[in-house]
């Protein structure tokens, strides 16, 4: 269990809820489906909409319009909870309910909500963010779909791959750029021009779907910019703290996820008379395991503290996923490495959880990214 102090986990009776609820469905209702879709390569979709009659799609959401009104430390027990369970399905809600609802959130008019936003709480529509090209994934300014205004649509012509539901989404926030000038739009599936490649397979997070989203021409009312022309640098930094805050709390339920599955297995396993826990060299696995976690845990939700809509931490973020990141592969490789041929095999899952944790060292900023961020950061002058 952690050691931390609970406070500094569920800072209030609404956390300490919201933790119960989703940990109760997760071990129950997430878990049960989690093998079965990670062999087939699909999302739940149907669990999804469950998310959404929980109220999970719009935690940090105010509740005069539909969300649960939290803040970025609910964000992470939701993605912690959820990702000890099924990181894939994981990633899918992530995608919905970090990179669409919450980025499409602060940034829409009262219009655009209006037509949008109901839905994507309820899961009815699922949504999907558009930014990783085939040639510029960490160098967004370096994207190659535009746009241009033609009377009151824009057209937009381009591709945007490694999309998280993008096979399932029926609306996507799209990042073009305008003029040179990187600009936010809503598209839906069923704009002209638009249109999806086949499901990408892929090493883990195989529980969520991904694919080429497609623009020929796409025609998008212009009353679908989200923000302002130019405006999409804007929108996708104030997204992308609490996206990377999630990133790193789902590395952090892997992680345990992990410890866990080592611990009992080394107490159950016998060899040379004894349980395996009385061995040295699993002790060190476990101890060093446990070590890590906690170190997870105190950085993510510490940082997780000090961000929101108006609160920057760019710094505490890339740290946090940075640290998570490498922690939680580090951990599940622990975890294979105690179960021995039992944890290379699917029985226990952990084998699944490192391939899950290598995705979590790329999306969302890579290891390198975060490095030049937080080198840049700390060398400004000032």
């Amino acid at each position: 269990m952690p050691s931390l102090p609970h406070r500094l986990l569920s800072p209030t009776d609404e956390h300490a809820m919201l933790r119960d609820t989703v940990r109760q469905w997760a071990r129950g209702e997430v878990e049960r489906q989690a093998m079965a879709h990670d062999q087939a390569g699909t999302l739940n979709v149907a669990l999804l909409r469950e998310a959404g009659t929980l109220g999970l799609l719009g935690v940090t959401i105010p509740e005069a319009d539909g969300g649960a009104g939290l803040d970025a430390v609910a964000s992470v027990i939701v993605h912690e909870e959820l990702a000890y369970a099924d990181p894939g399905f994981t990633l899918a809600y992530l995608a919905h309910a970090l990179l669409f609802v919450n980025n499409f959130y602060y940034a829409s008019s009262p219009a655009q909500r209006d037509r949008y936003l109901a839905r994507a709480l309820s899961g009815e529509l699922v949504g999907a963010m558009g930014m990783t090209e085939p040639g510029a994934g960490t160098d967004v300014l370096g994207m190659s779909t535009v746009a241009r205004r033609d009377g009151d649509h824009y057209v937009l012509d381009g591709r945007k791959t490694f999309i998280t539901t993008g096979p399932e989404a029926g609306v996507c926030c799209v990042y073009a750029k305008l003029d040179g000038r990187i600009t936010t739009f809503v598209v839906e599936r069923g704009f002209p021009g638009f249109s999806t490649g086949a499901k990408i397979d892929k090493l883990g997070m195989r529980a969520s779907t991904m694919s080429e989203l497609i623009f020929d021409g796409c025609r998008v009312p212009a009353a679908n910019l989200l923000g302002s022309e130019g405006g999409g640098i804007t929108n996708m930094m104030r997204n992308l703290e609490i996206e990377r805050l999630g990133l790193a709390a789902m590395s952090l339920g892997m992680a345990q996820r992990c410890l866990d599955a080592m611990t009992r297995y080394a107490v159950e396993r016998h060899s040379f008379g004894r349980p395996i826990a009385d061995h040295g060299q699993i002790q060190r696995y476990i101890g060093d395991s446990y070590a890590r976690v906690e170190a997870m845990r105190a950085l993510v939700y510490g940082v997780a503290a000090t961000v929101g809509p108006h609160h920057r931490n760019r710094l505490g973020t890339d740290a946090a996923k940075l640290f998570a990141a490498t922690a939680a592969k580090e951990v599940a490789d622990a975890a294979i490495q105690v179960l021995g041929g039992y944890g290379y095999c699917t029985e226990y899952r952990v084998e699944q959880f490192w391939r899950d944790a290598k995705l979590i060292e790329i999306g969302g900023g890579t290891l390198e990214a975060h490095q030049k961020n937080i080198t840049r950061d700390l060398t400004r002058p000032g």
